[in-house]
C-alpha cells in the first residue's frame, strides 16, 4: 500500500462548495466513512443489514456494540435504544449469524450479568463510529465506552463516574465456554466456542483481557448464578465481573486479543498493541483505514456523495476477513476451519462467491491485487485441507446459496495478474470441484451428473433452483476455460469447458423470451410464470436470471433475434410494474419486499443477480441507457445513512457496485479482461494502483444535470468503445469525459464498440 495519506478534496461544506477544485481542502477519507450505514434494518426489510464493523481492513476481529439478543444475527439494530454489549464478531451476515463471539459491558453499582438486566440505554447523539474507533455513554451507568481495535487485539477505554462499586462483565456466552480469573495479573483468560455451524469440534476463540488497574473483587458467573471462590470454571455459558474503585472521570483500560489457535497465540497477538496507549492505536487505526481508502482520491461531487463513496469503499474492504496469525517467527500460520488443525499459511473467510464475485473481487483485482494474492492463497490452503474450495465460508464451509463461483474467483486472479501462490493446485481444484457433487449441495456442484450429460441441471428431478444453477455453471465454464487457457492446459481440456460454456443456451425459450427451468426430457417447466420467485431460481425470477449471461452476451442477443428485440426486452425490465409470485417461499422474503419499494420495475437491485442488468445496454449499441439507469441507481438507492443501501449489502459486493458505478465503469464478465462503461458520478477521480501508475478519470462538467457522456478521450485519443481494457488500466491512464445533459445516440453504437462476448466476432 501506498505510504502517503491522499485522500485529498473531500469537503465537509455545502454541496456548491464541495463541487470546488479537490486541492481547496483535505480531509481524511476514513471520516467520511459511516459504519451505520445500513444498521436500519430487519429481518422482513433489509436497508443493508449491516453492524458498525470496528476493525482494521480485513482486520481477523471487528467489534461491534450489540443492541440484539445473544445469538441473534441482527446484533445492532440502529432503531433499538438499549446496549447489551461490546462484541468481539466475526458475523459475515445477520443470515450466516455469527462464530468465536464474546462481551464486555462496563456497569456501576450492583453487578448486573445477565444480557437483558446489565443493558443501558443509549442515543445515537452520544454515539461516535468510525472504521477505526467506537464511543457511547451508557446512561444508565454514566459511562463511556470506547474502542479502538487492530487485526487481532483492541484497547477498551472505560470513563466511570466517582464509585466503589464500577466494574466490567466479560461475557464468554453459552454453547461452551471459560474463564480463568488471573486477579494478581489484573487479567481474564479463556474461551468460547459459540458458533453457527462451519467448525469443527475442537473449535475455540481463545481470549486474554488485561486490565491498567488492579481488581478490588473478581467472580465467576455460571449462567447468571454466582460461582463462588472459584478462580476457573468451565461451563455452558461463563461469565466473569471485575470491579474498581473509581474517581469520578477516571479511565479504567484493557488490553484484548483473541486466537483461534491456543492462549499462547492469543498472547502473542496481543503485542499488536505492545504499548501503544489508546489514543496511539486509535491513530495507527485511522492511518490504516486513510491508506486504503486513499487508493481512491475523489474530487468534487456533493458531501453525500463523497460520504456514500468512501462508506461503500469501507464495507468494500471487510470481507473476506483474515483467518490467519502470525507465529513467533512472524509466518502465517492458521486454525484451519476445514480440518481442525494448525496449519502454515495464509487462510481468509466470511465471504459468499455467489454474491462477491461479481463484483468484490473485481474491486479487489484492480485495486488490492497483493491482498487478493494472498487470499488465493488461502483458497489453496483451504482445498488441501478440506477437499473442497469453499462457495460459502464461515469459517468453513456453509451449505447456502447456489453456483461453483469460485471458479470465477480463482480465474479471474490470474488472468488479472495476481501471482505468488500455487496456481495449479487451484486449477486442479475448479476441476474437481467442476465434475463432482460436493458433500453440500453448496460445495462442487449439485446436479453435475445431469449438467454434465444433457447440458443442463433438470427442473424435475428434485434439485432445487435448477436453472439458475445451470447459468452459473456455464459461467463458470467459461472461467475455467480462460484460466485452462492462460495455463497452457492441454487443448481437450479446454475445448470441454468452452464447450460446456454454452450451455446457457439450452435453458433459453424462444417462445417467451425467457430463460426457463427445463425438463429431463427436454420439455420446459410447465406452467411457467416469469414473475414467480424462487422455484427454478435463486432469490429472484426469470426477469432477473435471464441476462446471467455474462461471458456472452450477444449470444443471448442472437437468441433473442437480435439487438433490437434485445433493448425491447431490457426496457421492459425497467417498464413492468413489480409484480410478483411468492408461492415457491410461502410468503414474501424480504429481497421481494425490496424489489417492490424501489419503483424501478421488475430491476432488483437489492439482490445480485440484477446487478449487472444495466450495463448491458452497451453489448446493444445504447450506452446512453447504461449512463442513465447506473445515475438513477445511485440517486435513488443508496445514502450514507442507517437506511442506505437497498437490499442486503453483502459482503462488500452492493457496495463494490457502487464504487464501480461511481469510477464510471463495471465487471459484467470478471473472467475477461474488460469492464463496461457507464459514466462517472464525480468530477474528477483518480485510482492510485500499485507500482505507482494512476488512472484518472476527468469529467470537469459532471453535475446532477450532465450525466450522459457526449465525448470520451483515452489518454488523449477519441475513444467510441463501450469498454476499458484491465491491462492498460494497468499501465496508467487519462480519461477525460464530456458530459452532457442529454444523450449521445452516436457514440459507442456500432458492433465494434460492444464490450467482449464470446460469441462476438473478434
Amino acid at each position: 500500500m501506498k505510504k502517503n495519506l491522499l485522500g485529498a478534496a473531500l469537503l465537509l461544506a455545502s454541496a456548491v462548495f464541495a463541487q470546488q477544485p479537490v486541492a481547496a481542502q483535505v480531509l481524511n477519507p476514513a471520516d467520511l466513512v459511516d459504519p451505520l450505514m445500513g444498521t436500519d434494518s430487519k429481518p422482513d426489510l433489509s436497508n443493508g443489514n449491516t453492524y458498525p464493523a470496528i476493525a482494521r481492513p480485513w482486520g481477523m476481529n471487528c467489534w461491534m456494540p450489540q443492541t440484539g439478543k445473544m445469538g441473534n444475527g441482527w446484533a445492532y439494530q440502529y432503531g433499538a435504544d438499549k446496549i447489551r454489549g461490546f462484541k468481539q464478531t466475526h458475523q459475515p451476515s445477520p443470515w450466516m449469524n455469527d462464530y468465536g463471539q464474546f462481551a464486555l459491558m462496563p456497569g456501576t453499582g450492583r453487578t448486573k450479568v445477565g444480557e437483558d438486566e446489565r443493558a443501558s440505554w443509549f442515543s445515537h447523539k452520544t454515539e461516535v463510529a468510525r472504521p477505526y474507533y467506537y464511543s457511547v455513554y451508557l446512561a444508565d451507568y454514566d459511562v463511556v465506552t470506547e474502542i479502538a481495535p487492530t487485526e487481532r487485539a483492541a484497547r477498551f477505554r472505560f470513563t466511570f463516574p466517582r464509585t466503589d462499586c464500577a466494574y466490567v462483565v466479560l461475557d464468554a456466552f453459552d454453547k461452551g465456554s471459560m474463564v480463568q480469573l488471573l486477579p494478581a495479573q489484573n487479567r481474564l483468560v479463556g474461551y468460547t466456542t459459540k458458533n453457527s455451524r462451519g467448525v469443527p469440534a475442537n473449535f475455540k476463540n481463545y481470549f486474554v483481557v488485561e486490565f491498567d488497574h488492579p481488581f478490588a473483587s473478581a467472580q465467576l458467573f455460571n449462567g447468571n448464578a454466582l460461582a463462588a471462590n472459584l478462580s476457573e470454571l468451565s461451563a455452558d455459558h461463563v461469565s466473569a465481573a471485575v470491579s474498581f474503585r473509581t474517581r469520578r472521570g477516571e479511565q479504567v483500560q484493557a488490553r484484548i486479543a483473541s486466537s483461534f489457535i491456543s492462549l499462547e497465540q492469543a498472547e502473542r497477538n496481543l503485542q499488536e498493541i505492545g504499548a501503544d496507549d489508546f489514543e496511539t492505536v486509535k491513530q495507527k487505526g485511522q492511518a490504516a483505514w486513510n491508506q486504503a481508502l486513499s487508493r481512491v482520491e475523489i474530487g468534487g461531487g456533493t458531501d453525500e456523495q463523497q460520504r456514500t463513496f468512501y462508506s461503500c469503499l469501507y464495507r468494500s474492504l471487510l470481507f473476506p476477513r483474515k483467518f490467519y496469525e502470525l507465529d513467533a517467527a512472524g509466518q502465517p500460520i492458521h486454525y484451519s476451519p476445514y480440518n481442525g488443525q494448525v496449519r502454515p499459511g495464509f487462510l481468509y473467510t466470511d465471504t459468499g462467491f455467489w454474491d462477491t464475485f461479481r463484483a468484490l473481487f473485481p474491486l479487489l483485482n484492480l485495486l488490492y491485487p497483493a491482498e487478493n494474492a494472498q487470499m488465493q492463497a488461502g483458497l489453496a490452503s483451504a482445498y488441501r485441507e478440506g477437499g473442497w474450495l469453499p462457495e460459502w465460508g464461515s469459517p468453513g464451509y456453509r451449505n447456502v446459496m447456489v453456483g461453483n463461483n469460485s471458479a470465477s474467483v480463482v480465474a479471474e486472479a490470474y488472468l488479472k495478474g495476481a501471482r505468488g501462490y500455487d496456481i495449479n493446485t487451484l486449477y486442479e481444484a475448479l476441476v474437481h470441484g467442476a465434475n463432482h457433487a460436493g458433500p453440500l449441495q453448496a460445495v462442487g456442484r449439485a446436479g453435475v451428473e445431469y449438467y454434465n450429460k444433457l447440458g443442463y441441471v433438470p427442473y424435475d428431478v428434485k434439485i432445487n433452483e435448477s436453472a439458475a444453477r445451470t447459468l452459473e455453471y456455464a459461467y463458470d465454464d467459461f472461467a475455467i476455460a480462460q484460466l485452462a487457457k492462460a495455463l497452457k492446459r492441454p487443448k481437450k481440456e479446454i475445448d470441454l469447458y468452452t464447450q460446456r460454456s454454452q450451455n446457457y443456451r439450452k435453458l433459453f425459450d424462444a417462445q417467451t423470451g425467457l430463460m426457463r427451468g427445463r425438463n429431463q426430457n427436454g420439455t420446459f417447466q410447465a406452467p411457467f410464470n416469469p414473475f414467480k420467485w424462487g422455484d427454478a431460481f435463486t432469490e429472484g425470477n426469470s426477469w432477473h436470471y435471464t441476462w446471467s449471461v455474462f461471458h456472452d452476451v450477444q449470444g443471448l442477443m442472437n437468441l433473442m433475434g437480435g439487438r433490437q428485440n434485445f433493448v425491447a426486452k431490457l426496457d421492459t425490465v425497467f417498464t413492468l410494474p413489480p409484480t410478483f409470485d411468492e408461492s415457491y417461499y410461502g410468503e414474501v422474503i424480504h429481497e421481494i419486499r425490496e424489489m417492490q419499494i424501489v419503483h424501478m420495475g421488475q430491476y432488483a437491485h437489492g439482490n445480485q443477480p440484477a446487478q449487472h442488468i444495466i450495463y448491458l445496454y452497451n453489448y446493444a449499441g445504447q450506452p446512453w441507457k447504461a449512463q442513465y439507469w447506473a445515475r438513477e441507481t445511485m440517486n435513488r438507492l443508496y445514502r450514507p445513512t442507517p437506511d442506505g443501501y437497498c437490499g442486503d449489502e453483502d459482503n462488500g459486493q452492493t457496495s463494490a457496485w457502487y464504487v464501480f458505478s461511481a469510477l464510471g465503469f463495471y465487471p459484467v464478465c470478471p473472467a475477461s479482461d474488460q469492464y463496461v462503461l457507464g459514466a462517472p458520478l464525480f468530477p474528477k477521480a483518480t485510482l492510485h494502483l500499485p507500482g505507482g501508475h494512476d488512472v484518472v478519470l476527468n469529467a470537469p462538467a459532471n453535475s446532477a444535470a450532465n450525466r450522459y457522456i457526449k465525448s470520451l478521450t483515452l489518454n488523449g485519443q477519441p475513444y467510441e468503445h463501450n469498454w476499458l481494457s484491465h491491462a492498460a488500466l494497468q499501465q496508467g491512464a487519462t480519461l477525460n469525459f464530456e458530459m452532457g445533459p442529454t444523450p449521445n445516440t452516436v457514440r459507442g453504437t456500432q458492433p465494434t464498440d460492444a464490450p467482449y462476448s464470446f460469441s462476438k466476432p473478434q
